[in-house]
C-alpha cells in the first residue's frame, strides 16, 4: 500500500497557505504535499482547519497567502467550477444535492449532455448510470427522485456525482459518515480501484479504523498548523490523537451510574408496531439509565425513535410515562411538559439547526415557551439560559449573534444538543449524536451524557460506533429486521455480543446475554 514520499514525488503541493476570517485564524503558514496513485488522510479536531483547507483546494474560498502547485505549475482558483476543470472534485460532508430533481440531474448537473442546444435525457442517464456503477451503486435508480432516498442513499450520489466530473484529485470529507455498512464496503473498495488508476485522494475521517484500512499517508493538522505528516500504520493511535489534541488523551468513557433497583420506569413501550418496519417492540427504561439501540444500520433504531416522538403516523401499541398511558401524537406532544421529552436528530445540517441563523436563535427554538411566557421574548431569561448552555457544552463560538452555519460540525452538534437541554428534558433521544465529529468533542459528549443521567434524565442512544454502546450504556436493545432480538447488560455489552445479535446468530459460549427485552 506503501505510496511514494510526497516531498520527492507530489502531484500536489500547498505551501505556507494561510486564510483568515477577521480576527481568527483558519489555517496558518500550511504545507501539504499528495501524490498521485495514493490515499493521504487529513486529520486533526473539528475547528483545526481541514474544512479551511479543502475548501481552499476546492476553489470555494481563496487563500491570504501562499501557493498551490498542480503538476510542478503554480495554480489558483477562482471557483469551484475553476478546481472541477482542473481536475479536483470535491465531496463535502454537507450534500450537495438537489432534492427535486432526479438522481441522473444531480449527477450531471453542472455539465449535462446537449443535442441541439437542449440536454439530451438519454445521453445523460446513460452517464449517471455509469457514473454511479463507478461509485458501488448501481442499484440506485437513476430517474429516481433524491428526496425519496435515505440519506446515506444520497451520500453514495454525492460520491457518483464527483466521480462523474473524471477527475485526478478527488477530496472525500466524512464522505462515509452517513453510509450504511455494506456500503461503506463498497465505497472502500472504488476509492482502492481508484488509487490504482493513479488518482490522488484526500481522505478526511474521524474513523481510525477506516484511515487504518486507506490511508498511505497521514497529516495532522491542529489549530490551523500542519503539525506532522507520516506513513500510515508508523503511529498509535493514542500517538495520533495526542497530535490532533496537543495533549495526553485516554480514550476512557465516564464511569457508569448505579440505578436504584426500586425506582420506576419513567418510559414504557408496549408492543409497539409500524408498517414492516418496527415489530412487537416492548422495553421499559428507569431515570438515570442510559439504554442503547445496536444492530446493523437499517434494522428499524431510527424509525423507533421517531416513533417515539411522535414523528410517524400509524403506530400501534402502547406507550407509558411515569406508568400512565400517553398519545404521543406529535413533536409538540412528545416535548410537551407532561412527557418531556427530546430527539436529537440525525442529520444536524438539515434536521437539527437553521445554518443561515444565529447561535442565539437556533438555540431559544424549541424553548421558546420558556423565554417568551407571554408571546415576547424576555432577553434576560434568553441570556441567561443561553450562557449556561454555552459554558455547559464548552460551545466555542465568539458570540451567540454569529451564524451557527460558521461554527465547526462538533460545535454545531453541542448546538443542537444544548437546544433541546433548554428545555430541561427528561427523556433525551439521540440518533447517532457523534457521527462526524472529532475525539475531542466526542469525549465531551459522553462525559455529558452521563452527568444527565446522574442528574435523573432517562437516555436512549443509537449509535452505529460499537465502542461508544460498550462504553456509554448500561444496557444495549439489539434490533433485527425491527424488532428487539437481544437485550445486552452490563457486562454482556461486548463486542462479540453485539455483532452476534447485529447478525442474529449465536454468539457462543460465555457471552451473557438476557434474551430479548421484555
Amino acid at each position: 500500500m506503501a505510496a511514494p514520499s510526497a516531498d520527492t514525488a507530489a502531484f500536489f503541493r500547498m505551501e505556507g497557505v494561510s486564510k483568515r476570517y477577521g480576527g481568527v485564524r483558519a489555517i496558518e503558514k500550511a504545507d501539504l504535499a499528495v501524490t498521485a496513485g495514493s490515499i493521504h488522510a487529513i486529520l486533526g479536531e473539528n475547528g483545526a482547519g481541514k474544512s479551511t483547507l479543502i475548501k481552499i483546494i476546492a476553489g470555494v474560498v481563496a487563500p491570504d497567502e501562499g501557493r498551490m502547485l498542480l503538476d510542478g505549475r503554480e495554480v489558483s482558483f477562482a471557483s469551484p467550477g475553476a478546481a472541477n476543470a482542473a481536475g479536483i472534485a470535491c465531496i463535502f460532508q454537507e450534500l450537495s444535492l438537489v432534492p427535486d430533481l432526479s438522481v441522473a440531474d444531480n449527477i450531471m448537473i453542472s455539465d449535462p449532455p446537449r443535442r441541439f442546444g437542449l440536454i439530451d435525457r438519454n445521453a445523460q442517464r446513460r452517464m449517471a448510470e455509469a457514473a454511479l456503477e463507478r461509485a458501488g451503486a448501481a442499484d440506485i435508480h437513476p430517474m429516481a427522485l433524491v428526496k425519496d432516498l435515505p440519506l446515506s442513499r444520497r451520500q453514495m450520489v454525492e460520491i457518483a456525482k464527483a466521480l462523474a466530473r473524471k477527475p485526478r484529485i478527488l477530496i472525500l470529507d466524512e464522505a462515509t459518515s452517513a453510509l450504511t455498512a455494506a456500503d461503506v464496503s463498497k465505497v472502500f473498495a472504488v476509492l482502492k480501484r481508484l488509487r490504482q488508476e493513479g488518482m490522488a485522494l484526500l481522505y478526511i475521517s474521524h474513523r481510525m479504523h477506516e484511515i487504518a484500512e486507506l490511508a498511505d499517508e497521514c497529516s495532522v493538522f491542529r489549530n490551523g498548523r500542519h503539525v506532522a505528516t507520516y506513513p500510515a500504520g508508523s503511529k498509535s493511535d493514542n500517538e495520533v490523537i495526542e497530535m490532533m489534541i496537543g495533549r495526553e488523551y485516554r480514550h476512557i468513557f465516564p464511569p457508569k451510574g448505579t440505578v436504584a433497583a426500586e425506582a420506576k420506569p419513567v418510559l414504557e413501550c408496549r408492543r409497539l408496531g409500524w408498517t414492516d418496519r418496527l415489530r412487537d417492540i416492548s422495553f421499559s427504561i428507569r431515570p438515570g439509565e442510559v439504554v442503547g439501540l445496536g444492530g446493523l444500520d437499517g434494522q428499524g433504531q431510527r424509525e423507533l425513535l421517531l416513533a417515539l416522538f411522535g414523528v410517524l403516523r400509524g403506530m400501534t401499541g402502547e406507550i407509558r410515562v411515569d406508568g400512565a398511558p400517553v398519545r404521543v401524537s406529535s413533536p409538540a406532544a412528545a416535548r410537551a411538559d407532561g412527557i418531556g421529552m427530546a430527539l436529537i436528530p440525525e442529520d444536524r445540517k438539515t434536521e437539527g439547526l437553521m445554518l443561515p441563523m444565529s447561535v442565539r436563535e437556533n438555540l431559544s427554538f424549541a424553548a421558546l415557551d420558556r423565554i417568551a411566557p407571554h408571546g415576547i421574548i424576555n432577553r434576560g431569561i434568553e441570556d441567561g439560559k443561553i450562557e449556561e448552555m454555552v459554558r455547559l457544552l464548552s460551545i466555542k463560538t465568539a458570540n451567540p449573534d454569529i451564524p451557527v452555519g460558521a461554527l465547526s460540525g462538533g460545535n454545531q452538534q453541542k448546538v443542537v444538543i444544548a437546544k433541546w437541554l433548554m428545555r430541561g428534558p427528561r427523556i433525551i433521544l439521540l440518533n447517532d449524536p457523534t457521527r462526524g465529529i472529532d475525539v475531542g468533542t466526542k469525549q465531551e459528549i459522553y462525559q455529558l451524557l452521563r452527568r444527565l443521567a446522574d442528574e435523573g434524565a432517562a437516555i436512549i442512544f443509537y449509535s452505529t460506533d460499537y465502542d461508544e454502546l460498550i462504553g456509554c450504556c448500561d444496557r444495549v436493545l439489539v434490533l433485527y429486521d425491527g424488532t428487539v432480538k437481544t437485550e445486552l447488560v452490563g457486562e454482556g455489552i461486548t463486542d462479540r455480543a453485539l455483532i452476534a445479535s447485529a447478525l442474529n446468530i449465536n454468539a457462543g459460549d460465555g457471552v451473557p446475554a438476557s434474551g430479548a427485552a421484555a
